[in-house]
């Protein structure tokens, strides 16, 4: 993963209620261990014609939301099965945070894991953000800020853990690998104590 770095962009606005992991990627394409490829397949069966074609009137076709990085959601977003493929295809089409009311927990931590950043707003910015569709809304994990156009800030949490990994640009393994001096401290510690009583 890279650091997670401040970023300014529009967003994609689409007020659904209850998006589940098969809208978000549909079960024929979880038989891949690839990314690559899946932004194609985000929002599949909304997206496409039953022939392949694209549905020109859907919010992803339009050439203007391939530039955004931001995609506001309606509430209780990625509920559903388990897939880790729904992060992968929302990053692999280009977002790096989802806003919404709520998120089901598992998809809300297979985000940070993939670092997608989700983020809870209260209803009143939310309903604001789905007002004023062409706002720009700068974020910030460091701050754990959504900064608005007139310089209102919303605050966001996220937990301490996953924020570090996500400024790192670490995962777990990254994360025990940056504790290495203090894991052989331990073990020279501890194999010190246990000569000891040999």
């Amino acid at each position: 993963m890279i650091k997670f770095t401040p970023f300014s962009s529009q967003y994609v606005s689409m007020p659904v209620d209850n998006i589940d992991t098969d809208q978000i990627i549909p079960a024929r394409f979880l038989k891949t261990i690839s990314k690559a490829g899946l932004g194609d397949q985000l929002f599949n069966d909304w997206r496409y014609e039953a022939d392949g074609g694209p549905k020109p009137e859907f919010i992803l076709n339009q050439p203007e939301s391939k530039t955004k990085q931001i995609l506001l959601a309606g509430d209780n977003f990625g509920c559903g099965s388990s897939r880790e493929h729904a992060p992968w295809a929302l990053t692999q089409y280009g977002f790096r945070a989802v806003i919404s009311t709520s998120f089901a927990d598992i998809f809300k931590q297979n985000s940070l894991k993939n670092a997608l950043l989700p983020i809870v707003v209260p209803k009143d910015a939310h309903a604001a953000l789905f007002a004023n569709p062409d706002w720009t809304l700068a974020i910030d994990l460091a701050t754990q800020t959504v900064t608005l156009p007139d310089g209102r800030q919303v605050r966001f949490d996220v937990d301490q853990f996953s924020r570090h990994c996500l400024l790192e640009g670490i995962d777990e393994l990254g994360y025990i690998q940056q504790q290495e001096a203090h894991i052989q401290a331990f073990e020279a510690a501890r194999l010190g104590s246990i000569n000891t009583l040999a």
